[in-house]
């Protein structure tokens, strides 16, 4: 496994691959990995010859009250587990951007609904920092979390309205045993939030049962729904899973995503019907 920490190596790393007409798969992460990640890694060995895993945790589509200082980072188990993993090479730039940079990527409205209404500017943090990155590594194929769902519909009309050439690749939520989403942030959950946090999920599930009971109104499983997480909810919707507008009435293939505070976490998740 090849550490490489300049762009101008990454570039020409992935050159060389393609020279030798190896098909290269890009798993961008801010590190702190845990098995949804492995799982996308995964996934990217099954759709190219080659795996390139960033680790970088971007200080652009933070606020500025997050948690970009205390995010959890350790560059060496990432490492040793992406070894474990299989794969090729792993990009650890020391920083994306210049001294003073200005140019960043506008996702349009899309980027001011859901997540977006509760962290302003993330989004163009996110698309700005991808760009940035397939530019250097040049992919093939990118795989990203299902679990960012609004990210990737985002970066997924990035890619085709900026004609990038670029695979996207959405992979399965993976969750732990009692149903909480993986996510790096949950390290940061106390003994009682921890316990607490998948009750996120059960509302989702609630949504999930009704469906499949025939209710189809989505108001009055959403209200309900909304009712069983137990930290203070920011958001729980039924949406267009590609236009990510509101829906009144669910049909297989809505997007339902919710999202929550716990203490000084904030917890996303979301199913597909």
């Amino acid at each position: 496994m090849k550490i490489i920490v300049a762009k101008a190596r990454m570039s020409a790393w992935s050159d060389a691959a393609h020279a030798q007409r190896k098909i290269v798969a890009f798993v961008p992460t801010m590190g702190y990995l845990h098995q949804g990640h492995l799982s996308l890694v995964r996934l990217a060995r099954k759709l190219a010859d080659r795996v390139v895993v960033s680790i970088y945790v971007n200080p652009t589509q933070f606020g500025p009250r997050e948690d970009f200082k205390s995010y959890p980072r350790d560059l060496k188990r990432d490492l040793r587990l992406l070894r474990s993993a299989g794969v090729h090479a792993v990009f650890v730039p020391k920083n994306m951007y210049g001294n003073r940079p200005e140019v960043q990527v506008d996702p349009g409205p899309i980027q001011n609904v859901l997540c977006g209404r509760e962290r302003p500017g993330h989004f163009r943090g996110v698309a700005t920092i991808v760009l940035k990155f397939l530019s250097v590594v040049k992919p093939d194929v990118a795989v990203f979390g299902q679990k960012d769902a609004q990210q990737f519909v985002i970066l997924n009309r990035m890619v085709q309205e900026l004609d990038l050439g670029v695979k996207m690749v959405a992979g399965p939520v993976i969750r732990e045993k009692d149903g909480l989403a993986m996510s790096s942030r949950n390290a940061r959950l106390s003994e009682r939030e921890r316990s607490l946090a998948p009750s996120l999920y059960r509302g989702l599930l609630s949504v999930r049962k009704g469906f499949k009971q025939g209710r189809r109104e989505a108001l009055a499983l959403l209200k309900a729904a909304a009712k069983i997480p137990a930290g203070k909810v920011e958001y729980f919707t039924a949406v267009d899973s590609q236009t990510l507008m509101p829906v009144r009435t669910l049909r297989r293939g809505t997007l339902v995503a919710a999202a929550m505070r716990l203490g000084k976490v904030r917890l996303i998740d979301n199913i597909i019907l």
